[in-house]
């Protein structure tokens, strides 16, 4: 694996992008050659004027502002498969890579050819940069039916499998999204990097995490519920949008992967919107 795609999908986030290019630059290229696609999706900061100034190299798809992450994400795989590499990067702009990152993607690439015979998916997990505690990366699910899971740290004595991950760090060979095709269409934001994982596990596919943390990315995605305070129209809308609930597409991800589980996800997501105090006691 020489030729690399890196996917990146930026919107108004002109500061965090350039940090995570200015990282992904600096990175120890190892064997790699690296081709960046940046998707700037309708940012009104000025993100790819300064990606053009500063990163002159990184190919810029300008996106309509309505694509989100994975539409994003799809959009930028799409013009990057034109140049056939050999693996595709998924990256996300508020991720900073450390220097060996590249080295240990590669390095985890090649143990799962060595240990399975056939190649997979390498997972980079990330952590808190003032509190070094994981924050994104693979996941072991505790339960099959429910979808509960339990997060993979990093074990620096050997990889671990997981079965599904998320997208911060994501390493993908060509030979896999042959496989496994793209990021599903039916996700807008969220959960696509879900799905596609545990479509490669249960494909017999590896999903392997790296022995050692790959970078630093901030937790902020707070709860996933409104307090009650809010107007049930609010409450609603909350449940409904595409980058919060995603209600629809939540319950589409449940049906396929956990369908036993479907009738109990359709009551908490009601419950977290239509009695949200209900709810905080309940998770407490």
């Amino acid at each position: 694996m020489n030729k690399i795609a890196v996917l990146i999908t930026s919107h108004n986030r002109k500061e965090k992008t350039m940090h995570c290019l200015s990282a992904l630059f600096s990175c120890e290229l190892s064997s790699w050659t690296i081709q960046v696609y940046l998707v700037d999706d309708g940012s009104s900061d000025g993100t790819s004027d300064m990606v053009k100034e500063k990163f002159p190299h990184v190919m810029i798809i300008r996106g309509t502002g309505d694509l989100f992450w994975a539409g994003g994400m799809r959009l930028a795989w799409e013009v990057a498969s034109s140049g056939d590499p050999d693996g595709y990067l998924l990256l996300n702009d508020d991720t900073i890579l450390y220097k060996d990152a590249l080295a240990t993607l590669l390095e985890t690439h090649l143990a799962i050819i060595q240990k399975y015979g056939i190649r997979g998916i390498s997972i980079g997990s990330t952590c808190d940069p003032d509190s070094g505690e994981f924050t994104y990366g693979g996941f072991k699910l505790k339960n099959k039916i429910t979808s509960h899971v339990a997060a993979v740290q990093p074990d620096p004595n050997k990889m671990r499998r997981c079965d599904m991950a998320n997208a911060n760090i994501m390493l993908i060979p060509k030979e896999v999204a042959l496989k496994v095709g793209e990021l599903s269409k039916a996700f807008t934001h969220s959960l696509a990097d879900f799905d596609y994982t545990l479509r490669a596990s249960r494909a017999g596919i590896p999903v392997m995490v790296c022995k050692s943390y790959c970078g630093t990315c901030v937790n902020d995605h707070g709860n996933s519920w409104v307090s009650a305070d809010q107007p049930l129209q609010a409450r609603i809308n909350y449940l409904k949008d595409a980058k919060h609930l995603a209600y629809q597409e939540y319950l589409h991800y449940m049906k396929i992967h956990f369908p036993l589980y479907w009738p109990v996800s359709f009551v908490m997501l009601w419950l977290k919107a239509l009695v949200p105090g209900l709810w905080d006691r309940f998770k407490t």
